[in-house]
């Protein structure tokens, strides 16, 4: 690899970096600019009750705040026939029990929603080793008001609604994630919910990539995520 890289002194080295510095701070900024926009996002009041399946029983969207004031739902790809979650909201849901315990001191809950019936969540869940909350939307139109389910049909027409824009879409499920604020009357608000690339902020381990000299290194694949598996199928 170093035969298609410039080898300087260090000299030379760090005052590359010193000028890469300048560009970093510059995203920096832009994205603390980014983020305070999205945070000064207009509200929309939930109407409507929606009740899920969870380990404790039936539980409605205001339990899934525990306690606290907001809530990251991610919309977790689990379609009620399907043998095992998807790899890639797995590969992302690898990464949620180190910073739930984070999240709820500032007054943040957690926790994943998925189609499939909570007897399937809860396997795969044990099997994964996981501790987040996860509860079933298998009753409820949750999926399809966040546009993370389609019909066969739209599908097949290319036509389901993701990411804000009619598309095609290879799966009747899709991942995401939504946030929501409580009052203290239980009145709760749609603040936010983003999709596709946006959901690399969630995925700490691409972070890490982005640093060593290969990246990601899935230029070459068929789809970005081809290499991925399920934490316990990697052969070493």
């Amino acid at each position: 690899m170093t035969e298609s890289r410039q080898v300087v002194s260090h000299e030379d080295w760090v005052e590359a970096r010193k000028q890469l510095l300048e560009k970093e701070k510059a995203f920096t900024r832009a994205r603390d600019a980014l983020s305070h926009e999205r945070r000064s996002l207009p509200w929309e009041r939930i109407e409507k009750r929606y009740v899920f399946d969870g380990p404790e029983g039936k539980v409605s969207l205001a339990d899934l705040f525990d306690g606290r004031s907001q809530l990251i739902v991610y919309h977790f790809m689990y379609g009620p026939d399907w043998d095992a979650g998807c790899k890639s909201c797995s590969f992302t849901a690898d990464h949620f029990n180190p910073a739930i315990v984070h999240l709820n001191q500032r007054d943040v809950s957690m926790a994943a929603v998925s189609k499939a019936p909570l007897a399937v969540l809860e396997k795969f869940k044990t099997r994964m080793g996981w501790t987040f909350r996860w509860v079933s939307s298998n009753e409820n139109d949750f999926n399809e008001d966040y546009h993370v389910s389609f019909t066969q049909e739209e599908v097949d027409k290319g036509d389901a609604y993701y990411n804000y824009k009619k598309q095609g879409f290879p799966s009747t499920e899709a991942p995401g994630a939504s946030v929501f604020f409580k009052e203290a009357d239980d009145t709760i608000f749609h603040t936010y919910s983003v999709y596709e690339r946006g959901l690399d902020m969630f995925i700490t381990a691409y972070h890490y990539l982005d640093l060593v000299p290969k990246g990601r290194d899935e230029d070459g694949l068929s789809s970005t995520m081809e290499w991925l598996r399920l934490h316990d199928e990697y052969n070493s």
